[in-house]
């Protein structure tokens, strides 16, 4: 039986003769490679690069290889070059297409990246934090970056998640420490009263999903196992994770959108979990359930969250279908069937 059984209706051909470049490629790419030949792939790959947001954005770029204002990229909001790499990663560009992509991503690492292996707002190792370091290890990844500096990243994000060889953030002489924000194993996070953050955790994930397997340290494989269990054992169609200010769960996590910073929905949990091996286990068979009842009755998904006017173009109007949120939940449903 095709994985299509689980839809109300013919949503990839929908992808597929959308008139934007970009969402016809990914559709190309992830959902019917079988059915595209070479030739066609490329050609949609080449257009999504030429015109559309792709381009869009890569026309604010500067020439150096940062968007807005120089430095570590983090701010303004949402619109320099952390967010901009976050979203062009979304969006599916590769370095390969352009060379101003890998001027970007070198730029990044020269001017966030610490030696320790912390991805920072100001290039200071204590100003990290997972939704910050998980967010452009995977966009970096994802955009073909194959810089030496990001097994460093990797291993100093694998390390915060497991506790092991860091101090704790008060032994102020310790080589490898928490610091008040990254401020202790398993997401903890300043931000939220200390407690595991899983909004930062599915970044930290999603990160480690794209890491290929024969770079995966056993101190990485680690990580991966109790980040795994951090997030299946709440289950995440219920977001049941701790709350440092708040009684219940953000209502955001059922907001399915696009693009993704560093509000989390439901949704990118199963992207990641999907994306680590975990599609067949039973705790993550709810949010499965959750994705496929949020789909219309043509098999489309809306857009339920989104930044508008905040970051470079827009991606749709709110709560009606959406193609890159459906792409987004094509993506886990045909990789778990």
């Amino acid at each position: 039986m095709s994985w299509k059984s689980q839809l109300n209706g013919d949503s990839v051909t929908w992808l597929l003769e959308s008139e934007t470049a970009g969402v016809r490629y990914l559709a190309l790419r992830d959902l019917v490679p079988s059915a595209s030949t070479r030739s066609e792939l490329a050609a949609a790959r080449e257009a999504a690069h030429t015109k559309g947001p792709i381009a869009d954005i890569l026309q604010h770029m500067r020439r150096e290889g940062y968007w807005v204002k120089p430095g570590s990229g983090y701010g303004p909001k949402y619109t320099s070059t952390v967010w901009s790499l976050i979203l062009l990663a979304q969006l599916g560009a590769q370095k390969g297409e352009d060379p101003r992509l890998d001027r970007a991503c070198q730029y990044y690492l020269d001017h966030a990246f610490n030696p320790l292996g912390q991805m920072s707002f100001s290039g200071a190792p204590g100003s990290t934090a997972d939704c910050l370091q998980g967010n452009m290890l995977w966009a970096l990844v994802t955009l073909g970056c194959d810089d030496p500096r990001l097994a460093t990243a990797y291993e100093w994000m694998a390390r915060t998640v497991t506790g092991e060889g860091l101090a704790s953030a008060t032994d102020r002489h310790a080589p490898l420490r928490y610091y008040s924000a990254k401020c202790g194993p398993l997401f903890a996070c300043g931000a939220n009263n200390k407690l595991p953050c899983a909004w930062g955790g599915a970044k930290v994930m999603m990160a480690f999903s794209v890491w290929p397997k024969k770079k995966r340290t056993p101190l990485i494989k680690r990580a991966i196992e109790q980040g795994a269990d951090f997030f299946l054992n709440a289950d995440p169609a219920t977001a049941n994770y701790p709350n440092g200010w708040s009684s219940k769960p953000s209502g955001n996590w059922w907001k399915f959108g696009f693009p993704v910073f560093y509000v989390t929905d439901i949704l990118q949990i199963a992207e990641a979990m999907v994306s680590l091996g975990y599609g067949d286990d039973p705790r993550l068979a709810k949010t499965l359930d959750l994705i496929r009842s949020k789909q219309d009755s043509d098999g489309r998904w809306p857009l339920e969250y989104n930044y508008a006017s905040k970051t470079w173009g827009t991606f749709g109007a709110p709560k009606k279908a959406n193609p890159w949120v459906t792409l987004r939940a094509l993506r886990v449903l045909k990789a778990v069937h």
